[in-house]
C-alpha cells in the first residue's frame, strides 16, 4: 500500500512526545527481560530506532558497570537501564548509572522510594517508574517520576492482576496530561500500539516480540518454545499458601511450572517444621525464578527452566531482525492510519494528501 504524507504525519504527532522524551526515532521501549535484555539486544533495539533497556536483574554494581560500558561500545544511540528497587545495593547501582551518564533509569520490581527517584534525578537522568494503579501513579509523579510505564497482566514475567486495557482506561486520562505514559503488556501488533497512542500514551513497551530477534542471545531452544507457543500457553503461576504471598509470574507452561508448585510446598513444610523462618522461606520461593529463567534462556533447559513470556507470544511466528520487527509493527500502524484517512477523505482531500 502506498501511504499518504498525512499518515506519517499522524503517527509522528501521536508519539512525538514519547520520541522526544526518549531521544529516539520510535517511542518503543524494549522490555527489560533478565538474561535476555543484555548488551546485544539492547544495542540492536536502539540502533534500529527504538529505545533499548538493559535489565540489571540481580547484577552487583561492578557487573552492571561492565555491561553498561559494553552496551555503549555497541551503540551511540540512547538506551536506558532497568534497576530492581528491592536490590540491596540499589543506591550503588544508581551511582553506576550516574558515572556512565545514563540518560534514563527505569525503577521496577516494587514501588521506589522518593529518595531513590531523587538520586536518579540528581545526576540529570530521567526516572521512569512502573505504576500498577492510578493511586500509585499519582504518588510516583508527586515523588518526582518523569514518566510512567503501565503494564497489564498479559505481560510476561512478574505481573499484576489488572489487564492492560483496563489500566490504560484507568490511568491514561488522568496521568497522560502530566507525564509521558508508556503502555505495556500483550502488545504484539502495530494496530494495538496505535490504539494506545490514540488514547494518550506517549509510546509503548514491547518485550516478548523481541525474544526471537536474531540479535537476541537466548538459546535456540528457548526461541523455539516461543515460536511453538500460542497465547493460551502463557499461564500465570499460583500461590498455595496466603501466608507466603507470591507475585504471579506469566510463563509458557512446562515441567518447571509444576516444579515451582512443588518447591513452594517443600519450603512451606520446612517452615512449619521450624527449619527455616518465614522471611528466609519467602526469599527461597522468590529466588526460584531467577535460577529457573537462566536455565532456560542461557542453558536451553526448556523443560525445567522458566519460559517467561507474555500472551503476545502467539504473535511471535518467526525469527527476525530487530529492524524487521520494527518495520512490521510500525507498518501495521501506518496501514491502519492510512486506511482510515482514505476512508474519511473527500475526493479533493484524497488528491491533496496522496
Amino acid at each position: 500500500m502506498s501511504r499518504t504524507r498525512l499518515t506519517y504525519q499522524d503517527l509522528d504527532r501521536l508519539w512525538r512526545r514519547g520520541r522526544e522524551f526518549l531521544g529516539c526515532d520510535y517511542a518503543v521501549l524494549g522490555g527489560a527481560m533478565s538474561w535476555v535484555s543484555e548488551r546485544n539486544l539492547v544495542a540492536a533495539i536502539s540502533n534500529a530506532g527504538g529505545f533499548g533497556v538493559l535489565a540489571s536483574g540481580s547484577m552487583p554494581p561492578d557487573l552492571l558497570d561492565k555491561e553498561i560500558a559494553a552496551t555503549k561500545a555497541l551503540t551511540d544511540r540512547p538506551f536506558g537501564v532497568n534497576l530492581i528497587t528491592m536490590h540491596p545495593q540499589l543506591d550503588e547501582l544508581i551511582d553506576v548509572c550516574g558515572a556512565h551518564r545514563v540518560g534514563h533509569v527505569v525503577l521496577a520490581g516494587g514501588l521506589p522510594t522518593s529518595a531513590a527517584i531523587k538520586r536518579v534525578k540528581a545526576f540529570g537522568a530521567k526516572a521512569i517508574c512502573f505504576a500498577p494503579a492510578l493511586v500509585l501513579a499519582k504518588k510516583l509523579v508527586r515523588a518526582g517520576a518523569d514518566a510512567l510505564v503501565i503494564e497489564g497482566a498479559e505481560a510476561g514475567g512478574h505481573i499484576g492482576p489488572v489487564s492492560t486495557s483496563v489500566l490504560a482506561q484507568e490511568i491514561l486520562p488522568s496521568m497522560a496530561p502530566l507525564v509521558p505514559v508508556f503502555v505495556a503488556g500483550g502488545i504484539g501488533r502495530g494496530e494495538a500500539m496505535l490504539s494506545y497512542l490514540e488514547m494518550g500514551a506517549a509510546g509503548v513497551q514491547l518485550g516478548t516480540r523481541f525474544v526471537c530477534a536474531f540479535e537476541c542471545i537466548a538459546h535456540p531452544k528457548f526461541k523455539q518454545a516461543f515460536l511453538r507457543a500460542s497465547a493460551r500457553d502463557a499461564i500465570t503461576s499460583m500461590q498455595i499458601d496466603p501466608q507466603f504471598p507470591v507475585i504471579p509470574v506469566r510463563a509458557i507452561a512446562n515441567a518447571g511450572t509444576e516444579r515451582f508448585m512443588e518447591m513452594q510446598r517443600t519450603v512451606i513444610d520446612r517452615f512449619h517444621r521450624g527449619e527455616v523462618d518465614q522471611k528466609s522461606a519467602q526469599l527461597e520461593i522468590e529466588h526460584f525464578w531467577a535460577g529457573a529463567l537462566r536455565r532456560a534462556v542461557i542453558d536451553g533447559d526448556v523443560e525445567n527452566g522458566s519460559l517467561m513470556a507474555g500472551q503476545s507470544v502467539g504473535m511471535v511466528t518467526s525469527e527476525q531482525s530487530v529492524e524487521a520487527i520494527f518495520d512490521e509493527i510500525i507498518g501495521q500502524a501506518l496501514d491502519a492510519l492510512d486506511q482510515r484517512n482514505r476512508a474519511s477523505a473527500t475526493p479533493e482531500e484524497a488528491k491533496g494528501v496522496a
